[in-house]
This record gives C-alpha cells, structure tokens and sequence, in this order.
C-alpha cells in the first residue's frame, strides 16, 4: 500500500495559505443586518438609494451620471444580454448572423452602442470564453464601447458557480463547486477558493459572478441544483455561503450573487423548462430556505438573483417570484432589508414565460423592484415594452432611475467605474497561476467522501491494481483523467466508457473487461430509478470481483445499488477531481469528506440510508 502521506501535507498547505497568500489581504465586510428602506411603492425617491459599502464619492458620481443620461440610456442601463462573438468588434459571419437576429446589429460592441446596455453576459455557446486573453480582449472592447454611449462601463457577468457549472474553463483553476465546499465543512477554505474564482474573473474583466448558489438542496430529486448548492442543511449552507461572499467580493473583486431567492432546493421542476412551486410554509421557509440569504446578506453582498418559482407561502398570486412585489420587494427589501441589487434570473427560461410574453415580463420583473434584466429572449420586445411602460406611467421614473442608481453605484463600489480596462498582458500571471492550483487541489482532495468500505476494499492492495473502469464520463476526459491517475500509482487500467444509459452490448463489454481485472471502478452520473446504470452496477457486481462505485455529480446514487462493496462521492469529473480519487482508492490519501446532504433509501424517501455528516477514513 503507498504511504497516506499527502493528507497531512495538503492540512498543512490550506492552514497556511490565507487569503493574503492567494491575493491580498482580507478586508472586513459589513455584516449584521441591514436597515429597511422606507416602506413606499415603485415610485419611491432614488435619492434614497444607498448601496451598503458605496463611499459618498461613488454615490454623488452615480446620480451625476444618471442625471446626464436620456431616457434610453437609463432603460439600456438595466438590461444585461448575451453578446455572440470572441471579440467587441471583429466577428464571424456566423456570430454576426446571431446577433443580427436578435438585436438587429453585427457586433458585441453595436448591440451595447443600440441598446445602451448596461450589462452584458458570457457564455461559452456566444463564443465569449476560449481562452482568457481573449476574454481580457474581449472585455475592453465592450467597456470602451460603453462608455462611448453611456458614459459608463457596464456590469460583466458570468456564471462561475465552480464545479459542474463552469464557464470559464482550463487554463483557468479547476475549482470544486458548492457540494465539495460543503463536504470539506471548512469555511476558510470556501473563502479561499472563491477568491481565487473572483481574482481570475476579474483579471479578465469580468465584474459580477452570479454564484453562490445559495439554495438548500433538501429534495434529493431536485433536477436544477444538485451539487450546485452546498448541501442540505441550512446553517452549514449558510456558513459556506458567507465564506464565498467574502471571497469573492474582496479588495474590490467582483460582486457576488446568491441565488435563487426565495429558495430552489425543494423542487422537483427545473425551471428552464416549467414552473416549480415549492410546497413550504412560511415557518419552514423560514427554517430552511432563508438563513443562506440572510448570511449573505450579513456578509455584504452586492446582489441577490431572484427564481423563476412559485412560492405560495409567500405570494399566492400564481406569479413567480421574479415578478412578484411581495417577494421581491415586500420580503426581500423591506422584510429583510436588501439594499443591494436585485437581478432576475434568465428570463428566456420557461419557468417566467408561461404566463406573460417577453416585454410583459420585463415590465412586470421592474414594477416587482428588480434592478437588472438578465438576457431577455426578445430585446426588441423588452426595449419597447419597457419604454411605452415608462412613457405611459406605468413604470414611474422614479422606479426606473432607482434601478438605474442600483446599478451605477454597485458599478463604482466595485472599482469599475475608476478602472474598467484590465492588462491583457498580465492575465497569464493570475489566470491559473500555480497557487492557485495548489489550493485548488488540495481542497478538491479534502472534499471526497467514502461512504461505504465493506471488506476493506479500499485501500487497493499492489496486487489489486488491475483495474477494470467503466461507466459515465465526459466524453473521453474523465476516463482518461481517471485511469492515468491510477497508472501513476503503478496500476494497470482498462477503461470502457457506458455513458448515462448504457446499451446491453456496452455492458457485456464491461463485465467482459471485468471478468479480466481484479477490481472494477464504475463512475456514475445522476442514476434514477430506471437507470440502465444500475443493470451495468449489478451486472459487474455478478462476476464476483470487488465492485468500487465513484458517484461524479450528485452523492445519491447509492441508493439504487447499496450493497456495492466501495462507494466514494467526488461532487465533479474534471481531471483534478478524478487524481484526488484515485490518491484516495491506492491509499496515497485518506478521505476526510464528510456527506453535506442525507441519502434516503431508494425504496422508502422516508428512510436515512447514510445521514448528513457521514464519511469513513481509511
């Protein structure tokens, strides 16, 4: 057996990185809560509007702005849209093709120019993320077009939850997402890795992050989130939320984003394609979905992300909450007392367009008090709806100019305003940076959780490396990740990948390579009750060999084969993830993973399989 020497070195590692050794020292955030604004209706004085931790220097330049700024300009200022092309100015026909589409121009920089946007989005399908000096590029590009027809740099955003839902990818760090923070139950850590995550977006221009993920993951059939959120218990969820806040928003970095108020973890609907509602009460809101935002709160965060849900207890108007004045506005500022800004989710998902059509809905997202408008599918529509809104008085422009301050002054407490163009030459020394690897390795192997060692499979004795892999996996990268890992520590690997649903010829190809090894490792992916991973599991299971199940995304799939003879949780399947597994079944690490979530028995939701907190050492 190799040594288990790496844990007490990778302990020793994150107890003396801080966040001063990643980037920096760590400045207070303002915590406690916030004072309620004044209890009035949409049209209540921007004057008003304060954003927690804005100096009165950036407030004063925030209303200077929006003073100088036309009717156009001030309804662009609360719209964010998806741009498609690498670059502001120079495209492909077939990125121009998209954006003639959809906002009748060719360029990232014409659509901010037309629309006077004060945000833009990226995504990997815009063709926004191939490498990070292209995003630098990218990024200056759109910063300089906007201050030509704004007078103000616009909010960058990505999704960078870490872990399953990663945009900015490789040489970027591979962090661990939400679930592998909780299984390390190490709020240091979560700071650690989320100020990395905020360092290299900003180094590339991004300035707002649309994570945490602040939801508690209390349905184990929860289609959306999953890993995404830190597990299923609110103070431990809140705990690690807090933490990434204050990562993420340090020495200036970029805003974060808890999402999906009111609460996404107890649905059974992904609301990209319907609209969940969520059966709680009040009290039991209260309880479980509230404390992850109120702690971000506390923490100081910039901006809170609204669900496209229903939520009953809290409004029964059968609106969802995103354009709801009773949750946006009558629980999430006046009850609660944010003062920050409000985003929607993506209102091109179907859980907000069922009812309304795409300008009636970013009408309404504004009257509920949203400050920004988050890829609207139809911008022509939502322009024109808003305006006729606006003009008509059905939007007064007091409600307009307030979103418009929420927006600018979260901008300039950012250091947007005073520095919106980043060094592309220097995005190579912070984007991947040999630290941040470090740290983000050592805390992926902190995260994986053994639940089950029948017989002492594991460690693999040196006469068990003969290994048969099959399974998911991402293409060819997680078996390959996964077996290379494994021959580094002298093993012998076959690796036959199964997919998801893996067809009767797949699997006898699998217990044939099987019935060749010593041991079998299947990866699995989400198993249901119907899943052909389960007739794969109990057909390797049949030849009689030692059987280790690694689940790749959510922990729960051990409930459709619980008398395998190993089973590890890693939360992802990057190649980071698959080399702290593998140190993990050779005993070149002990796990020290303990389960965020409780896993029901498939056969009984009513009762624990392996409660909250499980996890064996070897």
């Amino acid at each position: 057996m190799v040594q288990p020497t790496f844990h007490t070195n990778r302990r020793t590692l994150l107890r003396g990185v801080g966040i001063a050794a990643v980037a920096g020292g760590l400045s207070a955030c303002p915590g406690g809560a916030l004072a309620s604004p004044s209890r009035k209706g949409p049209g209540r004085d921007p004057d008003a509007v304060n954003v927690p931790g804005t100096t009165a220097a950036q407030r004063a330049w925030a209303r200077r702005t929006l003073r100088g700024m036309s009717r156009e300009q001030k309804i662009g200022q609360v719209f964010n849209q998806y741009l498609y092309g690498s670059d502001a100015h120079t495209v492909t026909e077939a990125d121009a093709a998209e954006n003639l589409k959809l906002y009748g121009v060719r360029t990232p920089a014409e659509v901010v120019a037309k629309y006077h946007l004060g945000g833009a989005i990226y995504f990997a399908w815009t063709n926004s993320v191939n490498d990070p000096e292209q995003i630098a590029t990218l990024s200056n590009g759109l910063q300089q077009a906007a201050l030509e027809a704004n007078g103000a740099p616009l909010t960058i955003s990505i999704d960078q939850e870490n872990g399953v839902v990663t945009r900015m990818g490789p040489p970027a760090t591979t962090l661990p997402g939400a679930m592998a923070l909780g299984a390390t139950r190490s709020p240091h850590e979560a700071r650690l890795v989320s100020r990395i995550s905020g360092q290299e977006l900003r180094a590339v221009g991004v300035t707002m992050n649309h994570a945490p993920d602040a939801d508690v993951n209390v349905n184990p059939t929860n289609p959306v989130i999953g890993v995404r959120a830190v597990g299923s218990d609110p103070q431990l969820v809140s705990q690690i939320v807090a933490a990434q806040v204050r990562g993420l928003q340090v020495n200036k970095g970029v805003s974060a984003t808890a999402k999906h108020f009111p609460g996404h973890g107890d649905t059974a609907t992904d609301s990209h394609v319907g609209l969940p509602e969520i059966p709680h009460s009040r009290e039991e809101w209260e309880r479980i979905d509230l404390p992850p935002f109120q702690a971000a709160i506390d923490a100081g965060i910039d901006s809170i992300m609204t669900a496209h849900l229903l939520m009953p207890a809290l409004d029964d108007s059968g609106d969802p909450a995103t354009l709801s004045h009773k949750i946006v506005t009558g629980v999430l500022r006046e009850e609660l007392g944010f003062q920050g800004l409000v985003v929607t989710d993506g209102l091109q998902m179907e859980g907000v367009r069922q009812k309304y059509g795409d300008g009636e809905v970013a009408v309404r997202a504004l009257l509920a008090g949203v400050d920004m408008l988050l890829m609207s599918p139809d911008m022509p529509a939502a322009w024109k709806a808003v305006t006729e809104a606006v003009d008509s008085g059905r939007i007064p422009m007091a409600r307009l100019d307030e979103a418009v301050l929420r927006n600018l002054q979260t901008k300039a407490k950012r250091g947007v305003v005073a520095d919106p163009i980043v060094d592309a030459k220097r995005v190579s020394r912070v984007v991947g940076s040999k630290q941040h690897q470090r740290v983000a390795a050592a805390v992926t192997a902190e995260s994986i959780t053994l639940l089950r060692n029948e017989g002492d499979v594991l460690p693999l004795a040196p006469q068990q490396l003969t290994v048969a892999v099959a399974g998911w996996s991402s293409g060819a990268e997680t078996h390959d990740a996964l077996a290379g890992a494994l021959r580094k520590h002298g093993a012998t690997v076959t690796a036959t990948a199964t997919g998801a649903s893996p067809t009767q010829e797949q699997v006898d190809a699998a217990v044939g390579a099987a019935t060749q090894a010593v041991v079998s490792i299947v990866t699995t992916y989400n198993v249901e009750e119907d899943s052909r991973q389960i007739a794969l599991v109990e057909a390797l299971r049949a030849t009689g060999r030692p059987i280790v199940v690694v689940a790749l995304r959510n922990p729960y799939d051990i409930a459709h084969f619980p008398q395998v003879d190993a089973y590890l949780a890693s939360y992802a399947w990057s190649p980071m993830a698959m080399q702290a597994v593998a140190d993990v079944l050779v005993g070149a690490n002990s796990p020290t993973g303990k389960l965020p979530v409780t896993i029901p028995a498939a056969d009984d939701p009513a009762k624990t399989l392996y409660p909250f907190g499980a996890g064996l050492a070897l």
